[in-house]
């Protein structure tokens, strides 16, 4: 089996910066693809130079007695596009995509995907959650997640922090200690 190094998540790779892009007739869409094809659109927009973002995460498992490093998509069956109408015609020849969903708050997938790449950058182990349910809002006060925002979780006695994807009611949930915490009023 060939082992491939991680590919290209984000293009470009200042995509997600803290300042707004630029006004253009690109926006947000949210690209639901066909079964395991996220890495192949991602492959085929980076060839086409089309803005997108597929939040990896590198999983070990074992084969064969060796330890092998994969990197796997946050979101299953979800690649985040930056693009304009042209791209998305673009995006749809690649016979990859099941459906495109329309995001109505363009600056708040911005804000939520910009969050879960710093919590991949962040390089702990995460945890994947889905069908969020409400709880408390907290941001990090303390650590290399400083600044981080999102809603306290309690998983078999761990607090945890949970950071959505409010779009697609997902998000990804890292084991914290409740004092690198503060509660958003």
């Amino acid at each position: 089996m060939p082992i491939h190094p991680a590919e290209t998540s984000i293009f470009p790779e200042d995509l997600l910066e803290a300042s707004p892009p630029e006004p253009s007739e690109r926006c947000w869409q949210v690209i639901y693809t066909k079964a395991r094809q996220e890495k192949a659109l991602a492959r085929e927009l980076l060839k086409y130079e089309v803005p997108f973002y597929l939040p990896l995460v590198p999983k070990d498992r074992m084969i064969r007695n060796k330890r092998v490093r994969s990197h796997l998509p946050v979101f299953a069956g979800y690649v985040f596009l930056f693009g304009s109408e042209e791209e998305r015609v673009q995006a749809l020849k690649t016979n990859r995509i099941s459906r495109i969903l329309s995001v109505d708050d363009q600056e708040q997938l911005a804000h939520d995907l910009a969050q879960i790449r710093r919590l991949i950058a962040a390089d702990a182990p995460l945890t994947i959650e889905r069908r969020l349910m409400p709880g408390r809002r907290v941001r990090v006060k303390s650590g290399v997640m400083l600044g981080l925002e999102g809603t306290v979780l309690s998983r078999r006695g761990d607090t945890r922090l949970l950071v959505a994807i409010n779009f697609l009611q997902q998000g990804a949930s890292v084991a914290i200690d409740d004092f690198m915490l503060e509660p958003i009023d």
